[in-house]
């Protein structure tokens, strides 16, 4: 193996963790806690 085509991989490798962590922030599911998080900086105690 050489060493383009270890950079290819990690290429393809770090491509598919920004896929999943897009999938992620952007899943219905998530929507609720995440507006939750936005308004804390807004919360007065």
């Amino acid at each position: 193996m050489d060493i383009t085509t270890m950079r290819i991989l990690a290429t393809l490798v770090s491509f598919a963790c920004f896929l999943g962590i897009w999938w992620w922030a952007f899943a219905r599911r998530n929507k609720a806690r995440f507006d939750e998080a936005a308004q804390l900086p807004f919360d007065q105690d």
